[in-house]
């Protein structure tokens, strides 16, 4: 079986995308873009050797990016084509027949992609994945249209790119200076032939923020937590329900404002994420929470999704007690409870219900709730 080698190109500095860091180093979804893409290609079982070219002031942060990761990096190049070239000489001592060649800015290659491009380096000396052109061509000049491209026979070119190793190498010494725009281009001009496999939409380059935004959206994922509390009832003419002050003839115990409500809402949407409980986040032996409003407990819950980059589609609260009764007070919770997380009325959702007379709540000894959180991350 032939032995394959990828390099990833990552040396850039990314002036289109703007931004504190390279593209390669953005944060996608909780981590660098670049190690979604060392991943894609350090798990492949065909995979033999990954070499990275990088610039070396990014040294620090490919070593953070690339942490677990059996790969190695050289320094690239001022131009993409000097990357290429500087990252196959570093290849060379380990002679591979093969060499994948891949945008270190593209992190949704797939293992069937990767698998596609190999199978076809048995019969030639260079694949590139192709994906069929659907929009309209025109050229222009300026604002002005000049002509509209027919569309037969065009496709557009993805990575990774795979040649045999000592032909697209022998390429790239021959070629140094010149300003080709991808190595099929470098082999062309050699006088190889390359041939195409089928592309993937999904596997883009991250070249803008807007790029890196859709991409994140893509990866975004609906998920569902629920959340279930009881207070019991004490002296008191007031409950919280849902940051409501509610007139009642009981009041309720609890270490905090005792919003049973709330507190459902807050383990949902903690659930959702994989956070834990309200218990762990605001212990009831703590004193810091005796007394406290709920609203800042469902306000952290709610922090912690933003702060993932996830979103609040939908939170749905069930009330659940003999008295006092809910409906007079619904607008009021749901606007409050839109108040707190700073999301349109909308999104929140507040019901109530009896247990027809039976168990603790139908007696009148306290009062449950439960709370369906429904989020993007």
């Amino acid at each position: 079986m032939p032995t394959c080698a990828v390099l990833i190109v990552a040396a850039g500095r990314g002036q289109r995308f703007g931004g504190s860091l390279p593209k390669q180093y953005a944060p996608l979804r909780g981590e660098y873009l670049l190690r979604r893409t060392l991943r894609a290609f350090c798990g492949h079982p065909a995979i033999t050797k990954v070499v990275v070219a990088i610039h070396p002031d990014d040294a620090a942060t490919f070593t953070d990016a690339a942490k677990g990761f059996d790969v190695r990096w050289v320094p690239g190049g001022a131009q993409r084509q000097d990357s290429v070239r500087l990252g196959l000489e570093a290849l060379a001592a380990d002679k591979p027949d093969l060499v994948l060649i891949h945008d270190g800015a593209r992190p949704m290659v797939t293992p069937a992609l990767i698998d596609r491009v190999i199978a076809a380096l048995a019969t030639a000396e260079g694949v590139i994945p192709a994906v069929a052109v659907a929009d309209t061509l025109k050229r222009v000049d300026g604002t002005l249209i000049t002509a509209t491209v027919p569309r037969d026979n065009l496709v557009r070119v993805q990575t990774p790119q795979g040649f045999r190793f000592p032909a697209i190498l022998e390429a790239h010494k021959k070629l140094a200076g010149e300003a080709l725009t991808d190595d099929a281009a470098v082999m062309e001009r050699f006088g190889k032939k390359v041939v195409t496999v089928p592309g993937e939409e999904s596997n883009i380059k991250v070249t803008t923020m807007d790029d890196l935004a859709q991409l994140s959206a893509s990866l975004s994922e609906t998920r569902i937590g629920t959340g279930f509390d009881v207070h019991a009832f004490k002296d008191g003419d007031h409950i919280m329900l849902c940051g409501v002050s509610v007139p009642h003839t009981r009041g309720m115990e609890g270490h905090s404002d005792a919003d049973v409500a709330l507190h459902a809402g807050t383990d949902a949407i903690l659930g959702a994420i994989g956070a834990g409980d309200i218990g762990q986040h605001f212990p009831p032996t703590d004193p810091k929470w005796r007394g406290a409003a709920s609203d800042q407990f469902l306000r952290h819950a709610y922090d912690l999704l933003t702060a993932r980059g996830g979103t609040l589609t939908h939170l749905d609260f069930t009330i659940i007690c003999e008295r006092p009764k809910v409906g007079p007070h619904r607008a009021a919770m749901v606007a409050r409870v839109a108040e707190i997380l700073g999301v349109d009325a909308g999104r929140i959702s507040v019901k109530a219900t009896t247990t027809e007379g039976l168990g603790f709540t139908g007696r009148q000894e306290g009062i449950a709730a439960q709370a369906v959180a429904t989020v993007r991350v």
